[in-house]
């Protein structure tokens, strides 16, 4: 206390000025139309821009959430397009059944750890067995193929990245459905890989999109990229394709682990075929 009327009893005279210049400006604004409304709106535009600043931290600090809720939303949608579903239909003497029975499920998860410049890449997501992830399922992004899960913790998984010497993905060109198998033949470039075993035959073109076979962990027409070059070596019966990935591994974010419901029954009913 002693020390604040030391301080007003130093700065009095200006104190006292400052009290004195703002009822004489309170005087004129409310006198005057024109000082008025340029008062009013210089006040206005003040507290617009500190919403606005304020608004902008509040978005920011709320971003992670908003992506894991738009990520969640993005899931739903995948579970509901028509390749989740596996269709069969009963046509037999007039009768006829569609039946559509949800063969695939994707579930978000956030990228928390993830590598592009290692000969073998791997990814973490914050989603484990707790959550009904299994090794093997196959993991995709909003806009391609990621890879295959490898290991599974409670709450935790490690995804074998397509950026890895040992995955192979079915691959098909889109526009003539020829097959074939999918790596990371580059082990340098992250958005460059190779399309093997597509016959020399075949015609193709740059440009031509990339997309999953459905013969193995994905549904059918899961982008992977686009041809950017191809030739023949050596006079060989195998096309050499390069393909620019459609998945950009350096900014994952978020991922889709994909559900094959019947991948089981798929499995047993080949396994037999191998035991004969």
């Amino acid at each position: 206390m002693r020390n604040l009327l030391i301080f007003i009893n130093r700065y009095s005279a200006f104190l006292l000025f400052l009290l004195f210049e703002s009822i004489a400006l309170s005087i004129l604004v409310i006198n005057n139309t024109y000082q008025r409304s340029i008062t009013i709106s210089s006040a206005n535009e003040l507290v617009g821009d500190a919403y606005y600043r304020l608004n902008s931290v509040e978005d920011y600090l709320s971003l992670k959430s908003t992506n894991d809720s738009l990520s969640s939303e993005n899931a739903a949608l995948r579970n509901q397009l028509q390749t989740s579903f596996l269709n069969t239909r009963l046509d037999t003497h007039r009768v006829y059944s569609p039946i559509n029975e949800q063969r695939y499920l994707y579930l978000s998860a956030q990228v928390i750890n993830n590598s592009i410049h290692q000969k073998n890449n791997y990814i973490t997501v914050n989603k484990g067995f707790v959550d009904g992830i299994k090794k093997g399922m196959g993991v995709i992004s909003p806009s391609g193929v990621v890879g295959i899960v490898v290991n599974v913790s409670p709450r935790f998984s490690i995804v074998q990245s397509l950026l890895h010497k040992d995955t192979r993905i079915s691959a098909m060109i889109e526009r003539n459905k020829s097959f074939g198998s999918l790596i990371w033949g580059d082990q340098i470039d992250s958005r460059k890989a190779v399309l093997k075993d597509i016959p020399s035959h075949v015609k193709i073109k740059t440009g031509d999109k990339i997309v999953t076979s459905g013969f193995s962990l994905f549904p059918s027409g899961i982008p992977i990229g686009k041809i950017t070059r191809f030739g023949v070596k050596g006079g060989g019966s195998f096309l050499d394709i390069d393909v620019f990935l459609a998945t950009n591994f350096g900014t994952l974010e978020y991922v889709y682990i994909v559900t094959d419901k019947m991948k089981k029954e798929q499995e047993s009913l080949e396994s037999n075929l191998k035991n004969d």
